[in-house]
């Protein structure tokens, strides 16, 4: 499994870049959720786990710890500019060179974004940011366009503008981390989502075939749904694992 990352920008009592009605922490959010949707959803070797999935604080050393922690493939942290500018760039840390391994993996993300995101192409770019300089998987941060530009602030406004950028991201990472195409994305889904910060997975229907463990915030596609199993009951999972469907352990949802 290619285990990515999701870092929507700010949240909490941190709302990031105002403008135009909108604060930077919803349009984060709003874009990152999609890209997880879509992930766990249509690719079969993806797993995802998210800094955050509401409107929490979480501080920037939290968020490469936990990246960092969980062992992450790769890091993407998801932002939108400000400053009077219109457009798409994005980033990778200032110390690596340009055929970097993350310098081309970040060229394949770039890439497909801009096909999609219908927005001036401002280039690629190199920072010290901190989730670039302290995350210890190749790491890229997205600035999705200008919150106190008009005209970029109106394209936010739109679920299909949403749609499209969180689908340009998507692109980019099958294309970078070699994601497996599941054929899903049609009719109704059901995931899980980790609420506790460890959780154990099993190979199989029995509570004593532990696999490997998950943690809080990792979303996963429900392959089998709610069935009993030694006076408990388990989702089958599309990765072919078994977890519990206790709703003191997971929350289950349908999209």
């Amino acid at each position: 499994m290619v285990k990515i990352y999701l870092d929507p920008g700010h949240g909490g009592n941190d709302p990031g870049a105002v403008g135009n009605g909108l604060q930077e922490k919803n349009v984060t959010l709003a874009i990152a959720t999609r890209v997880r949707d879509i992930l766990v959803n249509e690719y079969s070797n993806a797993t995802v786990k998210m800094s955050r999935t509401g409107d929490q604080t979480v501080e920037l050393i939290e968020r490469t710890n936990d990246a960092n922690a969980w062992g992450a493939d790769y890091f993407l942290s998801i932002h939108i500019n400000s400053g009077g500018g219109t457009g798409y760039e994005d980033y990778i840390h200032s110390g690596l060179s340009d055929n970097s391994h993350t310098a081309n993996l970040r060229s394949t993300i770039h890439a497909e974004v801009v096909k999609l995101i219908n927005m001036r192409n401002r280039g690629k770019k190199k920072a010290n940011f901190h989730v670039l300089r302290e995350s210890v998987m190749p790491a890229m941060l997205t600035e999705n366009g200008f919150i106190d530009t008009k005209a970029d602030a109106d394209k936010m406004k739109q679920n299909s503008w949403l749609d499209n950028v969180a689908r340009g991201h998507v692109n980019g990472l099958a294309k970078a981390l070699g994601l497996n195409k599941d054929g899903g994305g049609g009719g109704s889904q059901k995931y899980v989502e980790v609420l506790v910060d460890s959780l154990w997975t099993y190979n199989s229907a029995d509570w004593n075939d532990r696999a490997v463990t998950v943690g809080k915030g990792e979303v996963f596609t429900v392959k089998r749904d709610r069935f009993p199993v030694d006076g408990g009951h388990m989702y089958q999972l599309k990765s072919g694992l078994y977890i519990t469907a206790s709703p003191t352990y997971v929350r289950a949802y349908t999209k």
